[in-house]
This record gives C-alpha cells, structure tokens and sequence, in this order.
C-alpha cells in the first residue's frame, strides 16, 4: 500500500502549529444569517470537515462598511458577533483543526451594496465581471479601509481564529489596487508599483500592530492575474517579497481573476496545473508556501510536498464533495475517496447565480442534518432499476441505512450518460465520479445486475418492498424534414464514436451536450494535445506548428434556437466550454431555427431569411425524453414505486442524484 509521510506532516505557521498539510480553502459559502451572525447549519458544515481531518480551514468573514457588504458571511465590524465566531471556532478547534478567517472585501467585484448604491473601488474603472461602474474611493477612505481591515483582524482573533488571511486574487479589493488596470490614481495609493502596493503593505503593519507578535497572517495570492495588461507571475513575485518584508507568515497561491481569460478550476483544467505558481513563489521567499487549484488526489498532493514546490495543499470543493477526504487518505482508504470533478454546476455556478452552495455528488454537503444517513428501523428489498448516477446514488444510500438492494442495468456498464459525459475533452473527471459509485455499489453489498433489462414480471419474481425506477432518457427525434437521411446521427452515437462524420459539421442544438459534442468532434484532428507536446519537446514540430495541427480536425458549426448557447448550464462551465470552442474554431450561429436537412447540409431560417450552413454530416443535440414505460406499468403491483432523474423529466445531474439521495433516505 502506498504510503503519505510529506502530506501527514506537522507545520508550523508563526506561533501556530497545524498538525497536517491539508488545507481547506476559503470558500463563500453564505451559510450566516443576512445580517452576519453564525448559524447552526454552518458550524454543522465546518464540523464535519474538522471531523474529517483538515489541518487548517479557511471561512470567509467580512467587515461590513462602505467598501464591502457581504451578506450571509459571518460579519467582523461588532462585537456583537462574537459569540457565534467563538462557537464556530471552537466546534473546529475540537476535532484539532486551525481556523483561519479570511478579511474578504469586494470593491468592484461586488454583486451589490445595500440602496443600489455604486460599488467603491480605487479608481472608477468599469468592472468586467459584474458590469458595474463603481465610483474612487477618497484617500481619507482608504485609510479608514486600513483601519477596518486591522479592526477585523483583531475582531477575528477574539473570535477565536489562529490567524487571518488578506484575499488577493479573483479580481477582489487587493488586485484592483495593485493592478494598473483597476488603478489609476493619483494619489499615494497609485501610480508606480510602489504606490500601488502600498495599500496591501499598510493593512499588514496595520494588523500586526492589531494582533501583536506571533500571530498568523497570511496572504492569498493569485500568482499570475492572466489580465491583459495586468499583474503577471514577476510582478506578483515581487508583491509578495514586499509583503514578507511587511510582515506576512503564509502564503496562499492560487491563480487569475473570477474574468480571467483562462478557466482556472473547472474541469479542463488539468489536475495541479497552477501548482507552479506557488513554485515560483516558494523559489523567491522564506515563508510556507500552499499550492491550489484542481488537487483533488492524496497522490498527486503528496508528490507537490515531495518535489518541495509548495509546503501545504489548499482544496476548497473536494472538501464539499468528501469531508472526510484526509482521514480516509490518513487511513490507506484511497477507493473510498469521493474525488471532486470539478464540474463546478452546485458550488462555483452557485456562487455567481446567488444560489445555494452545495455538491452535485454529495448533495448532503451544506445541509449535514437534513442529510443525515440515519439507519432503517426495518431492513427492506428494494429494486432499483437503472444503473446511471440517480440510481446508484439511490442504491448506495439505501444498502449504507441496512436495506438489501438490487440494482438493474440493461447495458453492460453503470454510469449512464456519464460515460458519455466523459467523452468530450476536458469531461474525463466524470469517469472518475463512475468508476467511485460502482466500487461504493460492491463495497456496500449492492447486488448488481448489468445486461438485464428489468420488466414487470423481473420485478413480481422478486417481489420487493419498494422499487426506485431510474431508467433515464432516450435521445428527441425531432420533426425535421430529412432527418432520417444517411448523413445525419444523433449525439450520442457520435461520443460512442459510431458515427463517420467528414469535414464539415454542423451541430443542431446548442445546449450542454450540442456544445460538448462539438468540441469532441473539432478535437478530432491528426494529433492530439499529448502528441502535440511530445513532437515540440522532441524539436519534431516547432510549437506553433504543433498547436496549428492540433486545432485542424473538421470544421464545426452550432446551430442554435435561442439568443445564446450553453443556456442549460451553469456560468463557470458555459464559459470555461465556450473558451474551447473559440480555440477550435468552432462556429456559432444563434436564433437559427433548422428547417430541413439535405446532403447539402442543414437549411436554417434566421431572421426572416433562409440560409445553407454547408455538412457533410449533421448531428442533433436536441435534448431527451423520459423513458417511464417500466414506472407506469407497475402501478397497483408493487407496495411502493418511485421514479427518479430523468424518467420524470430531463434535468442535470446535480438533480437526478439529490432525487436518489432523498427518495433513498426515505424508504
């Protein structure tokens, strides 16, 4: 069995000891009342990830003034928050966490501030991410700011927390000072690069005088802002070498602005691709360094402390997906680990669709009571007929409470539209969400049978208490002239690669799987990203070349109904997918309504007029039907029948496995 030495480490930070390397992140979770107060279910969630063994956990606190206003995240401007800051603290502080608070503050990136008031910032520069004009902030504000940041430092210390964190990077108050795109005063806080870090230099001394000696203050950096015409990796270097010297103690690396023009922590980024960020800071100080982004294996965090390229491992949502992930590293159990996919749809889409934050894989994360894994009072049998994720979530809750399942699949293989989910570059996570829930069916005692399509008299045979039914859905068949022609093939018979397509394709619907589908085929070209880069090491292409032929597969377009693609997703994936697709030169026509297909191609209308976008093959991508045949029949015949995922109705993933995690702790 592999082992962890590096990862299981102590470390001491100033005068704190941690007793690992693990780190959880800051997340903005929005578990505190409107006001600021903290809240049962909150110290709920943060126990669960204390109890499951983090060494040091970050929560985002705010010091609610004319610079920020942070609802649902615990407040810091009061002593009146004291109480429940020292109750969450301690909760922690039981099962042998550290607690550090993170002083966030917006400036620009705010979604809001209370009377629709603009939001302040350093200087009055349009915001891309939330298209707002905020209004400069004066020089008396910024030091009043300075003060704040110090008073909620002081504030977070008597609240219980071992140390505090300064937020700078996602494009927040501390980058839109130091960068020269968001800075462009004239005062002492701008200007030259010594002006502009001046601002962050003064809210460190200013809280060392607060805090006093010894006690933690750590700064989270993104470690490259990938801006145009931003800071970039030297100027950051140089940031956080004037910071050491103001006297920070850690340093949190992590990556770009939330409008970065690079995905920084979806799925298609590839696992540890910012950890030479945090490399090329640890080279240039003395002081811990934590690596972040898109860590989601004990291995590969265990290796990043091996090579010495940073001396912590920050992860945010493998904490949402598995609270337990560093006990069950600690303990060998590898296969038990619930890995995050980074598909981002219930926690990053949640934050900027202010929405609830939970987990597409654990919908029990942020609702710990709510989903609690009570046993049955009376083991029962229970059917479930369907082996895609809402069905083997359902067994696997139902076989942990004591019930005795069995589980149908008809095909040879469980997954469901996950395996075809896999298929389209940057997706292979999802395989890795499949290849976890079939292990979890057997570790559980889950009988499973693949290749037997279940029918009513299956399911009289083994006369059950219950029956969940999860047969999902079959692909539209829409009525459009010339769909049955030779040259035309539905979506996922092209990801079961069944389908020889030419040159040109035009891809009918513009959704999640239409826009995933055309990336897999544009990615269809003579050398792939891995040969790409082994003929440009090897010198057998230049670099230039290497990407040319990489992006030189057929020649995609997406015909789309609605006013924009990706309307069925969230955010951070719609972009992230979006960004691909511009990189293989995949076209995109909107408002185009398909009228009929030909050899030619597809004839589409759009505005009044009709138009030929020339195929040699067509592709439709327009949603799915319930398959509920197997649910209707079995009415009167069984106690107790459900249907759950998409043989209700079409939905996300998100959606169908918190369906089977709800109808299983109910049985």
């Amino acid at each position: 069995m592999r082992t962890l030495t590096k990862l299981f480490q102590p470390i001491r930070i100033a005068d704190v000891r941690v007793k690992n390397r693990i780190v959880m992140s800051p997340m903005g979770l929005g578990r505190a009342t409107v006001d600021g107060y903290v809240t049962d279910g909150m110290v709920d969630f943060y126990i669960e990830r204390a109890r499951g063994g983090a060494g040091l956990i970050y929560v985002v606190c705010g010091y609610n003034d004319f610079c920020v206003y942070l609802p649902t995240i615990p407040a810091l401007e009061d002593d009146k928050f004291l109480p429940g800051l020292r109750r969450l603290t301690g909760a922690m502080h039981e099962h042998g966490a550290k607690v550090f608070a993170q002083l966030m503050s917006m400036g620009s990136s705010s979604f809001g501030m209370p009377g629709g008031i603009p939001q302040p910032a350093p200087s009055a520069i349009l915001n891309t991410l939330t298209k707002c004009m905020p209004r400069e902030i004066t020089t008396a504000e910024v030091r009043l700011l300075v003060e704040h940041f110090a008073e909620g430092a002081w504030r977070a210390k008597e609240g219980g927390f071992d140390g505090v964190e300064l937020c700078g990077n996602g494009g927040y108050i501390m980058n839109q000072f130091l960068s020269p795109l968001t800075n462009q005063r004239t005062d002492e806080y701008g200007g030259d690069f010594e002006r502009r870090t001046r601002f962050p230099i003064e809210v460190v001394r200013a809280i060392r005088t607060r805090v006093g000696p010894g006690y933690p203050i750590s700064y989270r950096a993104s470690g490259d802002d990938f801006m145009e015409g931003g800071n970039r990796r030297e100027e950051v270097k140089a940031v956080v070498r004037a910071l050491e010297k103001a006297g920070i103690d850690l340093i949190n690396v992590t990556a770009g602005w939330h409008q970065s023009f690079l995905p920084l922590a979806s799925m298609d980024v590839p696992r540890g691709t910012y950890v030479y960020l945090a490399h090329g800071i640890k080279q240039e100080v003395g002081l811990p360094v934590i690596a972040c982004n898109r860590i989601n294996n004990p291995f590969l965090a265990e290796q990043i402390l091996v090579n010495g390229q940073a001396d912590m491992i920050g992860m945010g949502r493998p904490f949402l997906t598995d609270p337990e992930w560093p006990k069950k590293a600690a303990e060998g159990r590898y296969d038990e680990i619930r890995q995050c996919t980074a598909c981002d749809q219930r926690c990053l889409d949640a934050v900027f669709s202010l929405k609830e934050i939970t987990c597409t894989f654990n919908p029990a994360a942020g609702r710990e009571k709510q989903y609690a894994l009570i046993p049955a009072p009376k083991m029962r049998k229970v059917l479930v007929i369907g082996g895609g994720p809402a069905g083997m979530e359902a067994a696997r809750t139902l076989a942990q409470r004591g019930h005795r399942v069995t589980l149908y699949e008809k095909s040879h293989r469980l997954g469901g539209q996950f395996n075809l989910a896999a298929v389209p570059p940057g997706r292979g996570e999802f395989a890795s969400a499949v290849d976890f829930m079939a292990r979890e069916l057997y570790r559980v005692g889950v009988r499973v049978e693949l290749g037997h399509e279940a029918s009513a008299d299956t399911v009289k045979k083994h006369r059950p208490d219950a029956v969940i039914i999860a047969t999902g859905a079959t692909p539209l068949h829409p009525d459009i002239p010339g769909i049955d022609g030779g040259n035309v093939f539905g979506a996922w018979e092209v990801l079961e690669r069944k389908a020889a397509l030419g040159k040109r394709v035009v891809v009918i619907g513009g959704g999640a799987v239409g826009m995933e589908t055309a990336l897999f085929i544009a990615r269809q070209g003579p050398l792939s990203a891995e040969s790409a880069v082994f003929l440009a090491l090897g010198e057998g292409l230049d670099a230039q070349a290497a990407v040319q032929l990489l992006r030189s597969g057929p020649e995609v377009t997406i015909l789309e109904m609605l006013d924009r693609i990706g309307q069925d997703m969230g955010p951070t994936t719609r972009s992230s997918i979006r960004f691909a697709l511009r990189q293989h030169g995949v076209k995109v026509i909107t408002r185009a309504k398909a009228r009929r297909i030909t050899q030619a191609g597809v004839i589409y209308q759009l505005g009044g007029k009709e138009a030929l976008a020339e195929a040699d093959a067509v592709v439709i991508a327009m949603g799915a039907r319930p398959e509920n045949r197997l649910f209707e029949a079995l009415q009167g015949l069984v106690p107790e029948v459900y249907s759950i995922g998409d043989c209700v109705k079409a939905r996300t993933a998100c959606e169908a496995i918190e369906e089977g995690a709800l109808i299983a702790r109910q049985i």
